[in-house]
């Protein structure tokens, strides 16, 4: 139970993280306490303490959860000049603390690209998304940067677009996030993002799985890699604009996702007539 009205719990938080619906995770903790082991709750921003409401216009029209490193003063001080600027908040319950002795998952952070000015980071791939190019945006919105950008553009352009607009290339050839050799497979880009992001959870690798069989044509990973790749081939012919492709996707992944968490053991078996 948490220890104070306004306040969620460890347990009752982790079910949100990943879901369309979790509300922006502040984390406030002070420099201090951030620099002594830089790693972020999945989902999580960090914003300065002192002076909310220089920021919570920021969040306008969406619930937040204050984290701070113990859930106390700065986090509840926090959380209350948020409801005071008509932000429904609540604090994390016992902090960053207790999150981290749960051995709940963090983020490492030395691992996110550098924000753009508006505190976002920024990401360039090739254009025509299928597989690898819409899972991996949708596992950077829900468990890295909810405000991330997505640029689309053609094969040839990833590397200038990139180095002139200060974004982060992924899933093309030779950069840092992409696909890598493995002794009984390829790793596809997502893949590679939930390891180095420090975010393999059972439900996350369930999903890597069906990922890789869709993206490598390897159905035999999962009896579901088959239908993901239908699902994504279809998306990809029923939009011409990328980002609108990517808006659809996400909803696709969100229920892969609580499949992967919640569903796997659960079977459909009603017949429309008894059987002879």
């Amino acid at each position: 139970m948490p220890s104070a009205i306004n306040a969620i719990s460890s347990d009752k938080l982790v079910r949100l993280i990943g879901m369309p619906h979790c509300p922006a995770l502040v984390d406030v903790r002070t420099d201090d306490d951030y620099l002594a082991g830089p790693r972020l709750i999945p989902g999580s921003m960090r914003r300065p303490h002192a002076d909310p409401s220089a920021w919570a216009v920021e969040f306008t029209g969406r619930s937040a959860i204050v984290i701070c490193r113990t859930g106390g003063k700065v986090s509840h001080g926090v959380a209350a000049w948020l409801r005071y600027s008509g932000i429904p908040a609540d604090v994390l319950d016992d902090g960053f603390d207790r999150w981290s002795k749960a051995a709940l998952p963090l983020v490492e952070a030395a691992k996110m690209p550098s924000p753009d000015r508006q505190g976002r980071t920024v990401w360039v791939t090739r254009s025509r998304p299928k597989v690898d190019r819409i899972a991996c945006p949708w596992l950077i919105r829900r468990f890295i940067d909810p405000r991330a950008v997505f640029l689309f553009v053609a094969p040839s352009e990833v590397e200038g677009v990139a180095e002139r607009f200060g974004a982060t290339p992924f899933d093309v050839e030779g950069v840092f996030w992409s696909h890598r050799g493995k002794p009984g497979g390829d790793l596809c880009t997502f893949d590679v993002m939930i390891e180095e992001f420090g975010l393999a959870t059972d439900p996350l690798l369930r999903l890597a799985a069906i990922v890789r069989g869709a993206d490598t044509g390897h159905m035999e990973l999962a009896p579901q890699a088959a239908g993901l790749l239908a699902a994504s081939l279809g998306l990809s012919r029923m939009y011409a604009d990328d980002l609108a492709q990517l808006e659809a996707g996400l909803r696709l992944y969100d229920a892969f996702y609580r499949w992967c968490r919640d569903a796997t053991q659960e079977t459909h078996t009603w017949h429309s007539k008894p059987e002879a």
